[in-house]
């Protein structure tokens, strides 16, 4: 809840500065995943790389500009997904998301355009499939934890093009419900991924 009233609260003081001030909406594809999936037993620990799979996310967004710099906030939906296969296991983890990152941008050359900042990450749900089965999970560890997103986009009047890299500097893991004492798995939910976005502004 904290979230979505900061937001606001930026999206709306946004609005305030008029001619140098837009908002707007904005939907995509990410590609990526989360960390890595590790199981623990009394015979020891294993490790199962995670593979990139194709999710995506909607959301809103406000920009306010001054001499050739602008700030960025958006709130953002986000499915990322992961995969996980290693011997007889076939396995998917899927998160449901809120993103807020705050992000400074600088026009460098006609509509092109780079920006990078911090990026806070709220996880909803999720959910662990292994092949015909599904896991019960842990809360996560944090319920809010920080990254960062870095990329550029092209400004196409009411219309924008933009591709980010999104990843974390927070270690977030989810841990398995099980009732055998010492044995399950933990996934590092932190994203590592590609984002892609269209935006359309409202805005002056």
């Amino acid at each position: 809840m904290k979230i979505f009233i900061v937001t606001v609260m930026l999206l709306s003081g946004i609005t305030a500065f008029g001619q140098n001030s837009s908002f707007g909406i904005k939907g995509g594809l990410n590609y990526g995943a989360t960390g890595d999936l590790t199981t623990f037993s009394i015979f020891g620990d294993g490790k199962i790389d995670s593979e990139n799979k194709a999710g995506y996310h909607f959301g809103i967004f406000g920009k306010i500009e001054f001499s050739g710099i602008f700030l960025q906030p958006e709130l953002v939906y986000t499915k990322l997904n992961s995969g996980f296969e290693d011997n007889d296991l076939d396995a998917r983890y899927d998160i449901r998301k809120i993103d807020l990152p705050v992000l400074v941008g600088i026009h460098i050359l006609g509509p092109l355009n780079i920006k990078a900042g911090p990026s806070l990450q709220y996880i909803l749900d999720d959910e662990f499939e292994a092949n015909t089965d599904s896991f019960d999970l842990e809360d996560p560890e944090n319920d809010v934890t920080v990254g960062y997103q870095i990329g550029a986009g092209l400004d196409l009047g009411k219309l924008e093009i933009d591709l980010r890299y999104e990843g974390a500097f927070q270690e977030n893991e989810v841990v398995s419900s099980t009732e055998v004492q010492d044995a399950g798995f933990r996934i590092d939910t932190r994203p590592k991924q590609w984002i892609i976005s269209l935006s359309y502004k409202f805005g002056n």
